[in-house]
């Protein structure tokens, strides 16, 4: 094996760029294409920071033949087990431009979710505190069928948009190689959508603080029983608005994070939520029976919601019950 195959063998088995590896040995991009396309060798100043940086002998990277004990050692180091899937310029804006619409849609999706239950909560409120003239099965009735009408329109989109990102699924799971330029391309849409992104997550984060305020209101203010129920109604259109905003701009900054595999996704969290797969599952499975059968049961949709934000507080701590195991 010549230095050119070993070259970008290397490179793939760390699930580096030509541009990535140029940055690291301070070198143009070109000249990385040329010593992967045999056109020319680096001289040995350069050999030692090559093999420094990938982490293999120098013998291994001049010998284009080596002894059978030390070509198995050496391809052992660059032997990768994890596949790798390139990424075209093409590919990495069409991929943006979908995550960005696709955004808005589900954002939409979750806070239908969460305002499924305000017209429930507001009729049963008035009904029992005798402002509107109805029944209680109706009121109860109305108030579950809009409930089940927001819940499956949700659901609708999310099935739908799934399927129009299934092509990128591989996006968020696996290792990628993305080709000269994408990099640069990714992180200067990263820095222009900054400013906005946080803009949106910190007014997103304050709605949701705020949101108990009409509670507050309404037990200072008294009076009429069915203020309580219009208070909460109030508290579930403020978290709506505020999760709407944090998952639309979330999802959007996500899209930046795959491509670059930064934070979340990078290649080590990306190996980690493989092992904790079925245990997300299960989880979050056991954590949407308990709200139903809870919410049904008890009839208590407007404090039933509070299941999900402490289910995503002990999902933190059950993943790092999983890592320290793990270690």
């Amino acid at each position: 094996m010549i230095f050119a195959d070993k070259m970008i063998q290397l490179r793939k088995k760390n699930g580096w760029s030509q541009e990535t590896v140029a940055e690291k040995l301070q070198v143009s991009r070109q000249t990385v294409s040329k010593w992967e396309g045999a056109q020319s060798v680096p001289d040995f100043k350069r050999m030692i920071q090559i093999s420094e940086l990938f982490q293999v002998s120098t013998d291994y990277l001049l010998k284009d033949y080596v002894e059978e004990d030390e070509e198995k050692n050496d391809l052992e180091v660059v032997t990768d087990h994890d596949p790798v899937y390139n990424v075209s310029m093409e590919m990495a804006n069409d991929f943006m431009e979908k995550k960005a619409g696709s955004a808005g849609k589900v954002a939409l999706g979750v806070a239908m979710c969460i305002l499924s239950p305000v017209v429930l909560i507001l009729l049963s409120g008035l009904q029992e505190a005798g402002v509107l003239h109805m029944g209680e099965n109706q009121a109860v009735g109305i108030g579950l069928l809009v409930l089940i009408l927001l819940v499956g329109g949700a659901v609708a989109i999310f099935i739908f948009q799934g399927i129009v990102l299934k092509p990128f699924e591989f996006m968020e799971k696996e290792n990628l190689e993305t080709e000269y330029g994408v990099d640069g391309m990714v992180k200067g849409r990263q820095e222009q959508y900054h400013p906005l992104h946080t803009k949106l997550l910190t007014t997103g984060i304050i709605l949701c603080v705020i949101s108990v305020s009409p509670i507050f209101i309404a037990m200072i203010v008294g009076g009429k029983n069915y203020y309580m129920a219009i208070a909460v109604a109030w508290l579930l259109f403020l978290v709506a608005t505020g999760v709407l905003f944090i998952v639309r701009t979330c999802i959007i900054w996500g899209s930046f994070q795959m491509l670059l595999e930064t934070e979340e996704y990078s290649r080590e969290r990306k190996k980690e939520n493989k092992r904790n797969e079925n245990v997300v599952s299960i989880y979050w499975g056991i954590a949407t029976a308990i709200y139903l059968a809870w919410s049904f049961a008890t009839g208590r949709w407007d404090f039933s919601w509070i299941l999900w934000p402490v289910a995503g507080v002990l999902y933190g701590v059950v993943v790092v019950v999983l890592r320290m195991l793990r270690k």
